[in-house]
């Protein structure tokens, strides 16, 4: 396979570190294998002969113009974390180029990726539209706002869908690259993840932070701070609209907009934040933390554990 590596100022230099390293290191480890899978052949391509990372550092790329024969186009982040920024660079004219870079390769039917930031230079160029897609779960309130066309999935960590692959936050980059090389080789994959002391990551629900979430809302963040006090009780929704004076459709609808769920589940959410917290940093039995998060049995609990972070409590209390 041929792949290109688009570096471009302001590049995030630890996903485009990843992406190269990992490709790089399943060449190196491919022959261990008894049954190898083809190489990768991997070129850096850029608009320019030398780019600046995010990180101020120099990287020398070949003709962006490679990119057109080419396998697979693989955009990293842009290394911006401020929403408002981050929406205005991948919209306005210092990313025109890589848009229709990326438009282009899809034209060809040449599969593109992107992790983290770099999944809103995808879905603004509209390869996106009609697709399922993941991004950096703190960044999905704004990714779901500006591209209704995109079916967003927060808390997958890599998802493909009609040609396009999408990975979570920053260091989503190791499981992006990795997903490519699972492609050829699942073996090749797994070999290269231990090397690397990687493990596997399916989702990215058991680092979401929901206060972070909430911010991004007047209303989700009154809610979610009226929930907190209450979550060792049973939580009536319509009590919390009523407690932070809005009618109960205002708030489905707050919650809907922003985090594309509902005030339910929202709360669920707010009560996995704190129990898994309190396994990590308490020698609290489950039945008391279950208590202590409003749910009567520990089972309960245990299941939407398992459900929403795709553990076990036990294996949250060992870390």
């Amino acid at each position: 396979m041929d792949i290109a590596v688009l570096a471009y100022d302001g590049v995030f230099d630890s996903g485009l570190a990843a992406i190269l390293d990992v490709l790089d290191g399943a060449n190196g480890m491919r022959t261990e294998l008894p049954e190898p899978p083809p190489a990768w052949n991997v070129t850096t391509v850029g608009f320019r002969r030398r780019v600046r990372t995010g990180a101020g550092h120099v990287v020398t790329t070949a003709p962006v113009a490679e990119a057109e024969k080419t396998d697979l186009l693989l955009v990293p982040a842009l290394a911006e974390r401020r929403p408002d920024a981050l929406i205005a660079h991948v919209s306005g004219p210092a990313s025109a180029a890589a848009r229709r870079l990326v438009v282009a390769a899809r034209e060809r039917r040449t599969p593109v990726a992107s992790a983290c930031t770099g999944t809103f230079l995808l879905a603004e160029s509209g390869v996106l539209d009609g697709r399922q897609a993941t991004t950096s779960w703190w960044l999905a309130p704004y990714f779901r706002k500006r591209y209704p066309a995109v079916t967003i999935d927060e808390t997958r960590m890599v998802t493909s869908s009609g040609g396009v692959t999408t990975a979570g936050a920053a260091f989503g980059h190791v499981d992006l690259a990795l997903a490519i090389v699972r492609m050829s080789s699942p073996v090749l994959a797994d070999l290269v993840a231990r090397y690397l002391v990687v493990d596997e990551r399916p989702s990215q629900a058991a680092y979401t932070i929901s206060a972070a979430l909430a911010q991004s809302d007047p209303t989700l963040a009154a809610f979610e701070r009226w929930a907190r006090v209450h979550l060792d009780e049973p939580i009536s929704i319509a009590d919390g609209a009523h407690a932070i004076g809005v009618s109960e459709r205002t708030l489905q609808r707050a919650v809907r907009r922003t985090l594309g769920t509902s005030p339910v589940r929202f709360v669920q959410d707010l009560r996995v934040e704190r129990a898994s917290h309190l396994l990590r940093t308490t020698g609290m039995p489950l039945d008391v933390i279950a208590r202590k998060v409003g749910y009567e049995h520990a089972n309960t609990l245990r299941i939407l554990l398992r459900e929403r972070t795709g553990t076990t409590a036990g294996e949250l209390r060992r870390r």
